[in-house]
C-alpha cells in the first residue's frame, strides 16, 4: 500500500477530450483524507486466497455465465458462446469466471500475478470486507492517478499516450476490435507490475483492466467536496444493480472508440456486471 497525503486536490478537467455525457468537467478541488492505496489492482493470486479462505462464490458463478473478449477465446469457446447484438467483440460464455476467465477451457495457473477479472463491484465489496480495506472514491483513485502531478490525461504527460514511442500502459493497438497489433506486448491483461510505475509507485493506472469505485456513476464532481472517507463507503456497501463508477480504462481503449482511459475520464457499470477487463484497486483509510 502507498499512502497519500491528505490535503486539497484538483480532480475533473477543463479539456473536451471526453464524452458530455460523462460529466469530467469542469476542474474542482476537492479535500480528502489521509489514505493507502494498493500499489496493484487485486491479482489472481490474492483473490485465491479470499475464495480458499471463504469459500467465496462471485456473481458470475451464480449467474453462470460472463462476458468475454473475442480475442481471448478459444475457437472451442465461441461455438458454445453468443455474441451481443450491435457489440459482436463480446461474448456472452457460458462458464466464465474468475479463475476461469475466457471460459471454462481457460484457467489462471500461469497468470497468478495478473488483475483478477471477471469479478463485478459486488465481489469487490465481498473482498474488501474480508481483507479489512475498502473501493476508492473516484476522486481517492483520480488523486492517486495523478501520481504527484497536474495531469488530467495520463501520469507521465499529457502530451502523449506513447512518448517517444515508448508504450507507458496497456491499451489496444490496431485495428479495433478486430485486429490486435500487440506493439505494448499483450493481447489481454498484463502482469500487474508490468511498464513503469507513477510518481507514487501505483502500477497500472491507466489500461490494463477497468476498476471499481465506491461511488455511484457520475455523480456531480462537487459531491466529492463534501461526501468522502468511512461514511461515504458506508452508505454504497449495499449489493444491488444500480451502476457504480469504474476508472482507469483497459487493455481494450482505443482511440477510435473509448476515451476513457485518461485520469479524468469516467465510466460505470452496474454492480453485478462482470467482464474479461474488469477488475480492482483497494484503499484503507488512516
Amino acid at each position: 500500500m502507498i499512502r497519500i497525503q491528505g490535503g486539497t486536490y484538483n480532480i475533473g478537467t477543463n479539456a473536451d477530450d471526453g464524452f458530455i455525457e460523462d460529466v469530467e468537467k469542469p476542474v474542482t478541488a476537492v479535500t480528502v483524507a489521509p489514505f493507502e492505496i494498493g500499489e496493484t489492482t487485486v491479482t489472481n493470486a490474492e483473490f485465491a486466497a479470499f475464495v480458499k479462505a471463504t469459500g467465496y462464490q462471485t456473481d458470475s458463478e451464480r449467474i453462470g455465465w460472463s462476458y468475454v473478449f473475442h480475442l481471448l477465446m478459444s475457437e472451442a469457446a465461441k461455438q458454445d458462446a453468443m455474441p451481443l447484438p450491435r457489440m459482436e467483440w463480446w461474448y456472452g460464455v457460458r462458464g466464465a469466471t474468475w479463475d476461469h476467465p475466457f471460459g471454462p477451457d481457460s484457467t489462471i495457473e500461469n497468470r497468478l500475478d495478473h488483475p483478477v477479472v471477471q469479478v463485478s463491484r459486488n465481489d469487490a465489496v465481498a473482498y474488501c470486507q474480508w481483507a479489512g480495506v475498502r473501493l476508492p472514491t473516484e476522486a481517492e483513485w483520480e488523486i492517486a492517478a495523478k501520481g504527484g502531478t497536474t495531469n488530467t490525461k495520463w501520469p507521465w504527460g499529457d502530451d502523449a499516450l506513447v512518448p517517444d514511442g515508448t508504450y507507458m500502459a496497456n491499451t489496444f493497438q490496431g485495428d479495433f476490435p478486430w485486429v490486435n497489433e500487440k506493439t505494448d506486448g499483450f493481447v489481454g491483461t498484463a502482469p500487474v507490475r508490468s511498464f513503469t510505475p507513477n510518481g507514487y509507485g501505483l502500477w497500472q493506472m491507466i489500461g490494463n483492466v477497468w476498476e471499481w469505485c465506491v461511488n455511484p456513476r457520475y455523480i456531480p464532481l462537487a459531491a466529492f467536496q463534501t461526501t468522502s472517507g468511512p461514511a461515504f463507503w458506508a452508505q454504497y456497501q449495499a449489493h444491488d444493480d444500480a451502476d457504480y463508477a469504474t476508472k482507469g480504462g483497459s487493455f481494450l481503449c482505443h482511440e477510435s472508440y473509448c476515451k476513457r482511459y485518461r485520469i479524468a475520464a469516467r465510466n460505470g457499470n452496474t454492480g453485478e456486471s462482470a467482464s474479461s477487463n474488469m477488475g480492482f484497486r483497494v484503499v484503507r483509510d488512516l
